[in-house]
């Protein structure tokens, strides 16, 4: 019980610590340092890879993972960087990786967007049939607002989770997806207004509950990640 509540006591040290002292810390191979820089982002990165692979399993499989990368390369994170935004770009990398390997056809998030409105719209049509989990969510608000997100365009999906869920600025959503700050005003436009379409005033008032992270899916990440970085120090960057 003592050692329990040392560990636990350590832990809670580190609650207000800033993110450049817990990498610090974590680099010094401080075992509680990394922990709370996963729980300080995991509904981040979970709803930013949920919004590429719109698949809870295959995302936590991906969000680990790309845990484990981050912790790899912790040394070549800058201090004058935000340490969310490097995270959100690795997750990012990790889930449309999957895709790729999936042989899925995704848009890339870089790439020119025009749209046409008719087209958009038709995207947000398809047989309900083809997607059941729609017809089983229709009775809480807030499950029908996940599956009107994933019911958008792969290029404004991310951009909407990132925006309106998870409310960074126009200018971290461009600097995480690397995409113009005009490019995402204009995808979170036009995704804001199918959403509107389709849940009208719903999505104001629910949005806060949109695809919440659970504490017992917070809890099995981070027990996956420091099981396998158990009795190891991430290595430092080399600058040469």
């Amino acid at each position: 019980m003592k050692a329990l509540d040392t560990e636990l006591s350590g832990f809670s040290a580190l609650h207000d610590l800033t993110d450049v002292e817990l990498v610090t810390r974590a680099l010094q191979g401080d075992p509680h340092a990394f922990e709370r820089i996963m729980r300080r982002n995991n509904r981040l990165l979970f709803r930013t890879a949920r919004s590429i692979l719109k698949n809870d399993v295959e995302t936590e499989d991906a969000l680990q993972t790309a845990y484990m990368s981050a912790w790899r390369a912790l040394g070549s994170f800058h201090a004058d960087a935000k340490l969310s935004t490097w995270l959100v770009r690795i997750v990012v990398n990790e889930s449309l990786g999957r895709l790729r390997r999936h042989s899925a056809q995704i848009i890339p998030l870089d790439s020119a967007l025009d749209v046409d409105a008719a087209n958009t719209e038709a995207s947000m049509e398809q047989n309900p049939d083809e997607q059941p989990e729609r017809m089983a969510m229709r009775a809480q608000v807030r499950q029908l607002i996940e599956a009107g997100i994933d019911g958008l365009p792969d290029v404004f999906r991310t951009v909407f989770m990132l925006r309106a869920v998870e409310e960074l600025s126009v200018e971290e959503v461009a600097a995480a997806l690397d995409i113009p700050e005009a490019t995402v005003r204009s995808r979170f436009f036009r995704a804001r207004g199918l959403l509107r379409e389709r849940l009208s005033r719903d999505i104001d008032t629910s949005m806060a509950d949109a695809f919440s992270f659970a504490g017992a899916r917070c809890d099995r990440i981070v027990a996956h990640v420091l099981a396998d970085i158990s009795g190891q120090v991430p290595p430092a960057h080399n600058s040469n």
